[in-house]
């Protein structure tokens, strides 16, 4: 089975002189210049793996990286056929460009970087956060944002957008460009608790990094506003050291980094093969959220709704009914869905319902289980009327929909 391997500056030399000696070959010469430092980074490099894997063997050079590491020196003389790389600095992508050859880019940034781009759908990620917040009954939100990247302002402006088509104002804050600087560290946090003090409460948080929600839940800490029954906090990337070493641990939109990088290396293929690049961005929706502690509360000022919804959400996918949710209540039917609906937007067959669809979907994408599976793990008695609803509510089947997130 091909490998991505790691490889001295002695043996990519030795490499490159083999590969320049070598007028005609076959196998395809790959430079990865991807960050492993990161969780997503990677999740991609896997996917890499993945399609080196079922579609044939590529001399891969890579080296563990940090997003903003100096450009190999290796480069300027490599003479490969083609590069996948996440750019982070000018000269990484003059460096790019200057070799002519073919090659993706996976970082949405402002820089004048002209590959074709695969990566993260930032519509998609606004709307899961808002409608996650609002889900749980908050009325008042707010987004903690930088405005260096292009992808940041995308998420930003994404999540205000959603928002607004429901009604609601987004109260902002830009981080400091420098906040990452320990000597502006006291001054950065004592700006953000001010903040996240004056904004009113509860309220919901979105942070357009983990970086930026890890600063954040230090400023709450330090602002005295608890989390998540004051602020609730989202961050964005799912970087497994940051959001389980923060306190609370962190609610996070995770990525599809695995299929970013099988999609990024289809393209490449293609296109060491003479394919033109693309003219058009090919936009991968997130996988979804992922909640932990902080925020992981229903800011419903209505106990017995409250108490509902819960059920619901701990029970959706284990067989239960609407005759089981109004018992739990201890409400009559009418009266709680009168109250349910002014809450969440929902009844509580609506939500039973959301919440199995909602679990169809990730296991579709994630797994490989029977449709059968599938139903009887979300609480579906027939597999065939869960695939005839999922038409229904979807307009495709349950294949289509998994074919194509794949």
């Amino acid at each position: 089975m091909p490998r991505i391997s790691r490889t001295s500056r002695k043996s990519r030399t030795a490499v490159a002189d083999a590969t320049n000696a070598s007028p005609a070959r076959t196998t395809k010469h790959v430079a990865l210049l991807v960050e492993t430092s990161r969780t997503f980074g990677r999740e991609i490099l896997s996917g890499v793996n993945r399609y080196i894997a079922e579609h044939g063997h590529w001399s891969v050079f890579v080296e563990l990286r940090a997003l903003d590491s100096q450009v190999p020196r290796w480069l300027a003389s490599w003479r490969g056929d083609g590069i996948i790389a996440r750019t982070a600095t000018a000269a990484m992508a003059d460096a790019i460009a200057a070799t002519g050859l073919p090659g993706v880019e996976l970082r949405a940034s402002k820089l004048p970087h002209k590959l074709p781009f695969v990566g993260v759908d930032n519509r998609d990620l606004g709307r899961l956060v808002a409608e996650h917040f609002i889900d749980n009954g908050f009325t008042n939100f707010a987004v903690f944002d930088l405005d260096t990247e292009r992808y940041f302002e995308e998420r930003r402006d994404n999540f205000r957008a959603v928002l607004a088509s429901r009604g609601h104002a987004c109260r902002e804050l830009h981080a400091d460009r420098q906040g990452e600087r320990p000597t502006d560290w006291e001054r950065q946090q004592a700006e953000i608790a001010h903040w996240v003090a004056s904004l009113p409460k509860p309220v919901g948080i979105m942070a357009c990094t983990d970086q930026l929600a890890f600063w954040l839940l230090d400023a709450c800490r330090r602002a005295g506003v608890a989390v998540p029954e004051e602020a609730a906090v989202v961050g964005v990337e799912n970087d497994q050291t940051l959001c389980t070493l923060a306190s609370p641990q962190l609610s996070s939109v995770a990525f599809e980094g695995e299929r970013i990088g099988y999609e990024a290396a289809a393209l490449l293929e293609r296109m060491m093969a003479g394919e033109p690049p693309p003219t058009e961005s090919l936009l991968v929706p997130p996988r979804g959220l992922v909640v932990r502690q902080s925020s992981d509360i229903m800011a419903i000022d209505d106990p017995q709704v409250v108490a509902a919804v819960r059920y619901i959400r701990e029970h959706a996918c284990h067989g239960i009914n609407v005759a089981d949710v109004v018992k739990h209540a201890g409400l009559s039917r009418t009266l709680l869905e009168r109250r349910m609906r002014r809450a969440v937007g929902r009844t509580p067959g609506e939500e039973i319902i959301r919440l199995r669809f909602n679990r169809v979907k990730r296991l579709l994408v994630e797994t490989k289980l029977s449709l059968a599976a599938i139903a009887d793990r979300c609480g579906f008695e027939h597999p065939q009327y869960m695939a005839e609803a999922f038409k229904r509510l979807f307009g495709m089947t349950p294949g289509s929909y998994r074919a194509g997130r794949r």
